[in-house]
């Protein structure tokens, strides 16, 4: 969405990689530019009964003219609205073109060599949650419940944070890599990171666009078995229905914001290492410029595609099926500037990663016709691109 970046030379954003530092920095990488933000000229906290976009937006304006260069406000915003976001204006802001690393020219090093595995929760009681799901959806009026679970990993060594960070950018050059400082107990530092393919919603100018996704498919090391599953995914009725209701909640809430709204009629196919997906790309063009990147992506979240529909039923049946708290897994990370442009994509493909602690997440669209052995094999696919990243993809199948 930045224009000037398209230009700056990859070399520039490889630098910036190597200039992050955990508990520091926050990072935030697209096919089209590179930010690293630096240091920190203001908290932004959001007190209750407040405008989350309005606090942000004083906050840029009061930032005004105390750096050589307009501010920004970067972090995360959690799953759940009630509780705190993580925003800050930093003190620098980095910019470089698009980041590459090739895989044949710098092989990945392995974030841990020693580790204990727990699944949260186990995997036949993730099951035994889809069938609470669709008995949930067959009694009353949800449609849709989004059901994830977690892989907690625990190490006797550090993990390193930038390197799991690079080697993510390494292995999904086509997706958003991004790492934010999320907070955590007693003294520890917290960092989300992840390679999110889904961009919730990026505003430039009165430009604005959002690229929904639903329904998948794990990838095949198979040429021929890869092309069958992507044809597959792409024809399955259950599937297509999963998209449509995704769809026509981000059409219907970016609605009131445009003047103009573009909405493909028929899905079509994107793909990660790891995974296939139905993706629409919704565009639109802005009713009023003094609406913000933040206002619309929190007008969005969250997406049937990370919570269900209706969004309140679907919440609370998460709340009473899931047995961990999402924390800041499926909120949204970005970026806003103070002239309302930005970038918020999905929190998913991520890790909260904490000293010598790692807890993976990975979740799936729960609606009539999903089979509880075919939730379990999505949430164990959408894994690998952590687990790849962290030099486990052999023992992938084994969590």
């Amino acid at each position: 969405m930045i224009n000037e970046c398209d230009a700056a030379p990859a070399v520039y954003a490889a630098e910036l990689l190597d200039e992050y530092r955990p508990g520091e920095s926050f990072f935030f990488s697209t096919a089209r530019h590179t930010m690293l933000a630096q240091g920190s000229c203001a908290e932004i906290r959001c007190p209750a009964g407040l405008n989350l976009p309005d606090v942000v937006a004083s906050a840029l304006g009061n930032a005004l003219g105390l750096a050589g260069e307009p501010p920004v406000a970067v972090g995360a915003v959690p799953f759940d609205s009630a509780q705190q976001a993580r925003l800050r204006i930093p003190a620098q802001v980095l910019r470089g073109g698009p980041l590459r690393l090739p895989l044949e020219h710098a092989p990945q090093r392995p974030v841990l060599t020693s580790y204990a595995a727990r699944s949260v929760p186990e995997p036949a009681e993730h099951m035994r949650n889809v069938e609470r799901a669709l008995a949930i959806m067959a009694a009353g009026e949800v449609r849709k419940i989004v059901l994830a679970r977690t892989l907690e990993l625990e190490s006797p060594e550090a993990v390193d944070v930038h390197q799991l960070l690079r080697n993510l950018a390494q292995r999904n050059p086509g997706s958003y890599t991004f790492a934010a400082e999320t907070g955590g107990g007693r003294g520890q530092r917290c960092t989300m990171v992840g390679a999110s393919p889904e961009l919730l919603v990026a505003r430039s100018g009165t430009q604005v666009i959002s690229n929904p996704l639903a329904g998948s498919a794990a990838r095949s090391p198979d040429q021929a078995e890869d092309k069958r599953r992507a044809a597959a995914l792409l024809a399955s009725a259950k599937d297509r229905r999963e998209h449509a209701v995704v769809v026509e909640a981000v059409a219907a809430a970016l609605r009131p914001f445009c003047r103009t709204l573009d909405v493909p009629a028929e899905p079509s196919l994107i793909s990660t290492p790891t995974m296939w997906h139905l993706s629409t790309r919704v565009t639109g063009e802005l009713l009023d410029p003094a609406i913000s990147s933040l206002t619309l992506a929190l007008a969005l979240h969250p997406t049937p595609a990370v919570c269900g529909t209706p969004t309140a039923q679907a919440r609370e049946a998460i709340r009473s099926i899931e047995p961990f708290d999402r924390g800041f897994y499926s909120g949204v990370v970005g970026w806003c500037d103070a002239e309302g442009d930005g970038e918020w994509v999905v929190t998913l493909r991520c890790a909260e990663v904490a000293e010598r602690a790692v807890r993976l997440f990975a979740g799936g669209g729960i609606v009539p016709g999903s089979r509880p052995e075919a939730e379990l094999a999505e949430t164990s696919a959408k894994f690998r691109t952590m687990l790849q990243a962290m030099g486990l993809g052999q023992e992938a199948k084994d969590l």
